[in-house]
């Protein structure tokens, strides 16, 4: 598969600037691979698709307010801090992009408040830096509110105090992405207890999405594209649950493609799931073999995206590229607050 195989006409007005009020209230394109039919529904009809047995896979990571501004000791400088991964947690050390990084060098100080600055104590690339805080321990906690919340780049405005929570799953538990798992935007607790009515079990996993994500594959020979690495864990309780479904022959669906890369890392030679607690590059693209996942829900993707070919992969381009379109023609909401697709 070539790069090119990937692109699609994605027009501006397509992509969604704003989420829904009422997150079910999407539209849910539902792609059958039996028979490449294509159905119109909305989301909250996705509980008609499962059954007692089945398990529904989520990601419970949660989005951090990853975007910090601050002034740089003695010049005042506006300094734009963008928290990538924390390297360790008793010393308050990360990994972050700073910009505009020609004013940020080793030793300088930025403060983001009366009470938290942080200094620059390494460079790692041309924007990265590694910092150390003033307060040890909890940094996600210190910078709750007085981060932004870290909205796409092709979302082009200002995050505003809704973000904070329409950006964010309501079953986010655990810290560390600095962007959201999008496809799980749309459940509510109402829906997720329909399913649980139903016997369909609801399996959390965790896998800290970084922005990676967003960056542009730069290879026509996607053999030679490097996924950057994203930590993730799949306890030993939820591989339990999974397994159980996948030895009883239900249905294990994944929410979102982070989820499905969690599962697909951690897949024994039986084609089962291991407990793992780990770090993936894991890139899925096509013709890849699925051992876990037999369903997904998912957004609609940046044109040329990893997160595109890992969908192609799962339902063949052609017939992913036929349900674009079909979208497009019926003004669907595409990517992060997008609408979404159940795959069959």
């Amino acid at each position: 598969m070539k790069l090119s195989d990937f692109n699609y006409n994605l027009q501006k007005k397509q992509i969604a600037e704003y989420p829904l009020d009422k997150r079910d209230e999407a539209r849910l394109l539902v792609l059958n691979r039996e028979n490449n039919s294509i159905d119109h529904k909305t989301f909250k009809d996705v509980a008609d698709y499962f059954h007692k047995g089945d398990v529904v896979v989520v990601n419970e990571s949660r989005v951090f307010q990853a975007r910090l501004f601050g002034n740089k000791e003695k010049t005042q400088a506006k300094i734009e801090v963008f928290l990538l991964r924390e390297l360790n947690h008793k010393d308050a050390i990360w990994d972050v992009i700073v910009d505009p990084a020609r004013k940020v060098r080793i030793g300088n100080k930025i403060y983001f408040s009366d009470t938290l600055w942080c200094e620059v104590i390494d460079n790692t690339t041309s924007r990265g830096r590694t910092v150390k805080f003033n307060q040890n321990g909890n940094i996600y906690q210190a910078v709750e509110n007085i981060g932004n919340t870290p909205l796409p780049p092709y979302i082009k405005r200002d995050p505003e105090p809704k973000d904070k929570e329409y950006y964010q799953t309501v079953y986010a538990k655990n810290d560390g992405s600095v962007a959201a798992p999008t496809a799980g935007l749309h459940f509510t607790p109402e829906l997720l207890q329909k399913l649980k009515d139903k016997g369909v079990q609801i399996a959390p996993v965790t896998l800290h999405i970084g922005l990676g994500t967003f960056r542009p594959v730069e290879v026509e020979d996607l053999t030679k594209h490097r996924m950057d690495s994203e930590f993730f864990e799949i306890t030993p309780e939820s591989a339990e649950i999974i397994n159980k479904a996948i030895h009883a022959g239900g249905n294990v669906v994944a929410v979102g493609t982070s989820t499905v890369r969690a599962l697909e890392t951690s897949v024994t030679a039986e084609g089962f799931v291991r407990p793992n607690k780990n770090w993936t590059d894991k890139f899925i693209f096509p013709s890849y073999s699925f051992r876990v996942v037999k369903s997904m829900i998912t957004n609609f993707h940046v044109p040329q995206s990893t997160l595109l070919m890992l969908v192609c992969a799962f339902a063949e381009t052609e017939i992913v590229m036929k349900a674009y379109k079909a979208a497009a023609k019926e003004n669907y909401r595409f990517l992060s607050y997008g609408d979404a697709m159940l795959i069959l």
